[in-house]
């Protein structure tokens, strides 16, 4: 074959249509042994990946001209090991695609623009960090590794850790709403009225908005209550309508929720009713059937995780069955495991990882004094986390992510209303201590907070 000497050490070789340079035996089309330097590497062929010896090109590749990147030319370029370095302008066409690996930083200066799409298309197993913009709800959410989240977008700074008691009954039924900041000890305070009587009702919320639905209006009609209210939970006010539920369904019912997703437990009396309903937090309109409990009941207690809902308790069957549903996705409730003995009329409250309820009575003892708890990711039965100040049913529990509080109740005696309140850190299990007060005495108060275990799932 021939050989091209060039200079004194350089062998330009042809060898069966193979050319090498630097090297007396080429094994491609272009064998190179040594570095390649050129002046504009973007030409017809886009951008290339260069080989050496040892493998691939490991120093920078610079484009200092502008660049386009049409669908003729597009990706992928995941196989580039070293660094593309682009000071010009590039642009990509629409219609056209590039493929890259993990990007080590990214500055953007005019539009960034991340995945979207509705609920039911999320990835159930992305990488850890993974956001996307939810359509659904019209907010950015992540996924933790675990849960779908969402992205909080303002600060809520005092008011973090304010929860809200509303309605019950003192000595007749009312419409008043009391507040207090659950990271400190203290008085509740006046927070504002609801438009109806509302008592053993269903209450939830979201980080900025309080929901309470159904129950008892003895002091209006002596009947269910069939309607929804809403309130701003960081500023002190009353209650706006938001819609109505199945008046026959939630007279006794429960209440808990995710960040977006209310769910109310059905209850009823003389009737005992297995339905479960639920809203849109952040709409206004009545609630949509949701599915079955396993079975109907009175006085139910509910409390949520960020992903599942649960409820127990109750009349006429005194089940210990404890009710476990998926928030995001439709359907009827599965045993998750039972109470420790059945009852109703419990205290309930949670943050992300345990369920916790207080108090209540059971058939053959009434106005209990103990807290009980569930670990919610796993199925099983309650178990023994401690006492309250003093025993009692008919309280009202709420929860940040660190501390459970119990309010008021009915006490043995004397047979009276009580306004204590008293509280748990919730990582350790350990006897229930002195909070404050309520504004009065009462009972059948239900509540919820900015900060409760629902909070940052769909």
């Amino acid at each position: 074959m021939p050989k091209i000497r060039i200079g004194l050490s350089t062998d330009f070789n042809l060898v069966g249509e193979q050319v090498g340079i630097g090297t007396t035996n080429p094994t491609a089309r272009l064998d190179v042994a040594g570095q390649i330097l050129a002046d504009n590497t973007a030409g017809s062929g886009g951008i290339s990946t260069f080989k050496e010896y040892q493998g691939f090109h490991q120093t920078q590749s610079n484009i200092t001209n502008n660049v386009l990147i049409d669908n003729g030319s597009s990706g992928p370029f995941s196989s580039l090991s070293g660094e593309i370095r682009i000071t010009g302008e590039t642009t990509v066409s629409s219609g056209s695609t590039v493929e890259v690996g993990k990007t080590k930083t990214l500055t953007v200066t005019d539009k960034f623009a991340v995945p979207l799409g509705d609920t039911n298309s999320r990835d159930n197993t992305p990488e850890a960090g993974t956001t996307r913009f939810n359509q659904d709800f019209g907010t950015l959410e992540f996924f933790d590794g675990t849960n779908w989240k969402t992205v909080n977008s303002y600060a809520r700074g005092g008011a973090a850790g304010r929860g809200v008691f509303t309605g019950g009954s003192p000595d007749t039924f009312n419409r008043y709403m009391q507040y207090f900041n659950l990271h400190t000890l203290g008085n509740a305070l006046n927070f504002g009225d609801l438009v109806h009587d509302h008592t053993i009702h269903g209450c939830c919320g979201s980080e900025t908005r309080g929901l309470v639905g159904g129950g008892y209006d003895g002091g209006e009609t002596n009947n269910s209550q069939s309607d929804i209210e809403y309130f701003t939970i960081a500023s002190a006010g009353d209650a706006i309508d938001f819609g109505d539920l199945d008046a026959q369904h939630f007279r006794n019912c429960g209440g808990c929720s995710s960040s977006t997703r209310g769910l109310f437990f059905g209850g009823g009396h003389p009737s005992y009713y297995d339905t479960i309903e639920y809203v849109e937090i952040n709409t206004l309109g009545n609630a949509l059937d949701f599915g079955d409990q396993l079975t109907g009941a009175a006085v139910k207690t509910s409390f949520s995780s960020p992903t599942r809902g649960f409820s127990f308790g109750g009349f006429t069957a005194y089940s210990p069955a404890i009710n476990v549903v998926t928030i995001a996705s439709k359907g009827n409730a599965t045993k998750f495991g039972e109470l420790s003995s059945a009852g109703l009329a419990y205290a309930g409250c949670a943050n992300i990882v345990k369920g916790i309820f207080a108090g209540g009575y059971t058939q053959g003892a009434q106005r209990m004094k103990s807290i009980n708890y569930i670990t919610m990711a796993s199925e099983g039965n309650a178990q023994y986390f401690g006492d309250l100040t003093v025993g009692r049913n008919y309280p009202g529990g709420m929860a940040t992510q660190t501390r459970a509080v119990f309010g008021g109740g009915l006490i043995a005696t004397p047979n009276t209303n009580t306004n204590v309140i008293d509280y748990v850190n919730i990582a350790s299990q350990s006897d229930a201590i002195d909070f404050g007060d309520m504004v009065d005495g009462m009972q059948r108060q239900r509540g919820t907070t900015d900060s409760h275990g629902g909070l940052g799932g769909f």
